[in-house]
């Protein structure tokens, strides 16, 4: 089935064609149009035209039109949720719990389209302004250019256009090369509910062509962005002045004390490693865990993976299924041999199952130099340590190169604390995995794991200007 890009309002061909395939048993899904370097000039074309359209377009009309895309999206969640078991292999459970998570972020962002508020600034309290008034607005920043990953096509989708609509911006979407069946989906959904055309692009291909020509480009005002590190850098190298947000990598750690409720943070550990794949920014990828109850988790934790069904996406009864394609499959592979290599000990799973699929891995003694002690996995794989005190725990947490969002297990309130001023992070939740997200919470990491935040409030205000007036008397 050959699929058409949304450019200006109209469903346009591609000059060429990609197949896109199946991480889970590589058949042929579809055929994706790939974006010429003028489908791509065209695309931003009508973004930069249309910029006054939707900027005067009242609040109230926008959240309806936001309201419209939820409404549509939850007639037709089923169908969204088998999108994403064809084009990312999420489990079918998994699917349909992204799928209402963006119908409720939609919602969000409706709710934000009318709760743009300005403040009084009181000029009086300068020598010399005693005879002004002075209030702030919020204006629309003109052309978002949204590029988004594999993992959540649907939901981190809507983190990018649902605020970008609210604001009354144009937008100019990129989804990643392996999930356009999903962008183009809610394409659809916004041209039925009445988006007028050239709000909304969505252009499919070449994530190196596309990238450059859209960060370049002068007529955009914004990047927003969630991927690799080493792309983000290169956005920030070629972005100059533009306006930019960056979720990028992470190593999430959690730590868990002496706790009378183990088997709780057993379970939160086991959802938080290993949901998806461990293909999730936030993933658990860390656990130290205070040594008088180390071994004591290791056999918990080792048998509640162990209970996870492995297999095909569309299985209700399935929990972990395919890497996005074979080379991350290839990767993560290694970086199991290295560690074990360099002293470490596979404590369970660290193998495939006859389709190629990863079990649900889990290493001990894995030295701090190790890709998995220091990169991003983005795979079902977790590593577990022990630790004597709060203290060395807390800096072992720190030890990474990312911040996004930790989590800690006490029931220490004083323990509890301590962990949220000391640890290194954009988040920090106590008695939870950092897993955890909402959608209408701030988000966004520290050090390379990005900058600016989302959650739709927070998005939302990133993708407006402050302009600020004054009257006297």
């Amino acid at each position: 089935m050959k699929k058409k890009m949304y450019i200006n309002g109209e469903w346009v061909d591609g000059e060429k064609y990609s197949e896109l395939l199946s991480p889970y048993n590589q058949k042929k899904i579809a055929e994706i149009p790939i974006a010429s370097e003028a489908q791509v000039n065209k695309a931003i074309q009508a973004a930069f035209k249309h910029k006054k359209t939707i900027r005067n377009i009242p609040a109230h009309i926008r959240a309806d039109i936001l309201l419209k895309v939820s409404t549509l999206l939850e007639e037709k969640s089923e169908e969204a949720a088998r999108i994403l078991v064809a084009e990312n292999a999420k489990p079918i459970r998994a699917a349909r719990v992204e799928v209402d998570r963006t119908i409720q972020t939609y919602r969000f962002a409706a709710e934000q389209a009318k709760q743009l508020y300005g403040e009084t600034i009181p000029m009086d309290a300068a020598k010399g302004a005693e005879a002004k008034f002075g209030f702030t607005i919020r204006e629309p920043l003109g052309v978002i250019a949204a590029i988004t990953p594999f993992n959540f096509p649907f939901n981190l989708a809507a983190h990018k256009l649902g605020p970008a609509i609210a604001a009354g911006n144009t937008i100019v979407l990129k989804p990643a090369s392996q999930t356009p069946l999903s962008a183009i989906f809610i394409a659809e959904l916004f041209e039925e509910a009445g988006l007028p055309k050239g709000v909304l692009n969505v252009i499919t291909g070449s994530g190196s062509l596309i990238g450059d020509l859209l960060v370049k480009d002068s007529r955009i005002n914004m990047i927003t962005f969630t991927g690799s590190l080493e792309v983000g850098k290169r956005i920030i190298k070629l972005a100059g002045l533009k306006k930019v947000t960056l979720e990028l990598g992470s190593n999430a750690p959690v730590i868990i004390d002496k706790v009378k409720d183990l088997d709780r943070a057993v379970t939160k550990c086991v959802t938080g490693a290993f949901a998806y794949s461990g293909q999730v920014c936030i993933s658990v990828q860390r656990i130290y865990v205070h040594t008088e109850i180390y071994n004591e988790f290791l056999e918990k934790f080792k048998h509640e993976s162990e209970k996870l069904i492995v297999g095909d996406p569309s299985d209700d009864n399935t929990d972990i299924s395919a890497l996005i394609n074979p080379k991350e499959l290839e990767r993560a592979n290694e970086w199991i041999s290295e560690a074990a290599t360099n002293g470490g000990t596979i404590y369970s799973g660290g193998s495939m199952t006859s389709n190629y699929l990863l079990k649900p891995t889990i290493l001990i003694n894995a030295p701090e130099n190790c890709s998995l002690v220091k990169e991003e996995a983005f795979a079902p794989i977790v590593v577990v340590k022990p630790f004597d005190s709060i203290d060395s725990a807390i800096e072992e947490a720190n030890i990474s190169q990312y911040g996004l969002q930790a989590g800690i297990f006490t029931d220490s309130m004083q323990t509890a604390l301590k962990a949220v001023k000391e640890i290194e992070s954009g988040g920090v939740h106590v008695n939870d995995v950092p897993t955890f997200r909402v959608d209408h919470m701030p988000y966004g990491g520290i050090k390379n794991s990005g900058t600016g935040k989302e959650g739709i409030k927070y998005s939302t205000e990133e993708m407006t200007e402050i302009k600020f007036v004054s009257f006297t008397e």
